[in-house]
């Protein structure tokens, strides 16, 4: 059964920039596109990509380099100028690898092997944080609405000092948690009385409305619950929000998913797995008590799952799920009403982009397309069974072993067979990886192209260069 379209309240599209950072021409082509998709704003989190200074210097990207201060005011301004916001999602507790990586902030992490969580008890830790924020403001003229993330904050409550704090009786890991982003949540009203102020929900979960409401960060925060899985359990998420909404917090946010949250490697995405979790979000919204106020969902498509995992589907080839997904909002359900939307807006003939094809209308709403349909071309070839599972292959197990190559003893027909066939497999290879790499380039920087080509061709090209050359060597030994 359908639900009503998704209620009033802001609909972001999160970009999140510390893994395939956009070129900024790119990213306006984007923009362009969304808000021809009712998108009134944009969640940005730039981790070391944004142009830090001082002190702060050191946590900006090289490798890509990191925008610049003009670069930045672009984007907004090419926001601002098709009625969308911006508003920057800087970490402030969990999930700041970017900054805990650097040998001179190593001090700084809750515990020496979690580079990711912030030690609570350092002032030196909250003044790094404000810091961080103070320059992300500045660079952000009008802004009145800042994330400060704090979601998936491991390890906490284990560190020497945690430990000893936590000794005295009472004091309990929530608290210190609670303690810290009520803290951080204070110094941004005061250096900022106007801000609104948004947070991941996720370490307020088992949390009770008392000691929510006895932590100070009533009327500090807007919660925003993130669930990606397309079965989201809409009892469960309801009371979840209704509980937040009991403790005073009934300014709330919610954050669906378009790509980066099916498995921390996947390359393309499964169009109708994002849309259920829509579907469900749909269902969450439709049975929310009024005393619920709803301000907006995020559609998240993240780029990493952290700073230092490998990289997550592409911006161009995860736009037909997106697209889906904002249809899918719009009319409450996903029928071929919907659907056809979607394959209005792209030019493409399904919402899957593996079997997308090509129609006669313009491309233009499209941007990226060329690349999307190479990444689905080369994926298919990458995961083939023939590729993949080349070694386990009949001859090479039985004419061209382990066993056989350490003894250079083997038939030289037999594996001449053999190399042909891995030639062939690595020339088709080659020549999708140029063309690849050739259309990669014009929207994103060339480290991030390496990067995607090491992380998804090296696996698979490696055994098959190997092979041949192990072949060549020992049919040297055989053959006059």
């Amino acid at each position: 059964m359908a639900c009503p379209p998704w209620p009033k309240g802001k609909k972001l599209v999160h970009l999140d920039l510390k893994g395939a950072p956009p070129r900024v021409e790119y990213l306006h082509k984007l923009i362009e596109l969304f808000s021809q998709l009712g998108v009134n704003g944009l969640l940005v989190e730039y981790e070391d990509m944004f142009p830090y200074e001082g002190e702060l210097k050191l946590v900006q990207s090289t490798a890509p380099p990191a925008y610049s201060r003009e670069q930045i005011l672009s984007m907004q301004e090419c926001a601002k100028s098709k009625g969308m916001e911006v508003i920057p999602l800087v970490q402030t507790f969990g999930h700041m690898e970017f900054v805990f990586k650097h040998r001179p902030m190593w001090s700084l992490r809750e515990v020496p092997y979690c580079v990711g969580t912030l030690n609570p008890h350092k002032e030196e830790g909250v003044k790094l944080v404000m810091e961080m924020l103070r320059q992300v403001v500045k660079m952000h003229p009008g802004l009145d609405t800042l994330h400060i993330g704090a979601d998936e904050v491991y390890i906490l409550g284990e560190g020497e000092e945690s430990k000893l704090w936590l000794s005295t009786p009472g004091r309990t890991v929530e608290q210190l948690f609670l303690s810290h982003v009520t803290k951080v949540a204070k110094a941004i009203k005061e250096a900022w009385p106007h801000m609104t102020i948004i947070m991941w929900d996720d370490m307020m979960r088992g949390m009770s409305p008392d000691i929510l409401k006895a932590s100070g960060l009533v009327g500090l925060v807007q919660p925003m619950l993130w669930d990606y899985t397309p079965n989201l359990d809409v009892e469960k998420t309801v009371s979840l929000l209704e509980k937040y909404c009991s403790a005073g917090m009934s300014d709330l946010w919610v954050a669906s998913s378009f790509k980066g949250s099916t498995s921390v490697y996947t390359c393309v995405p499964s169009t109708q797995r994002h849309v259920d979790n829509h579907l469900q979000w749909l269902n969450v919204a439709d049975s929310l008590s009024a005393g619920v106020n709803l301000q907006g969902i995020a559609l998240t498509g993240w780029q990493r799952y952290d700073h230092l995992s490998v990289l997550c589907e592409l911006m161009p080839v995860a736009l037909p799920s997106l697209v889906s997904c904002l249809q899918t909002l719009s009319h409450g359900h996903f029928n071929a009403e919907a659907q056809n939307k979607v394959t209005e807006c792209l030019g493409i003939s399904s919402v899957e982009v593996e079997e997308m094809g090509r129609t006669s209308a313009s491309d233009s709403l499209f941007p990226g397309r060329r690349l999307a349909e190479l990444t689905v071309e080369l994926n298919a070839l990458l995961n083939s069974d023939d590729m993949r599972l080349f070694e386990s292959d009949m001859f090479v197990r039985g004419w061209f072993s382990p066993y056989h190559r350490r003894r250079k003893m083997v038939t030289p027909l037999i594996t001449m067979q053999i190399h042909s066939q891995a030639s062939t497999f690595l020339t088709t290879l080659h020549q999708k990886v140029d063309a690849m790499r050739e259309e990669m380039v014009r929207f994103y920087p060339d480290s991030t192209v390496q990067e995607w080509i090491e992380e998804h061709v090296s696996p698979v090209m490696g055994p098959l260069q190997r092979i041949t050359e192990e072949i060549r060597a020992c049919v040297k030994e055989m053959v006059p």
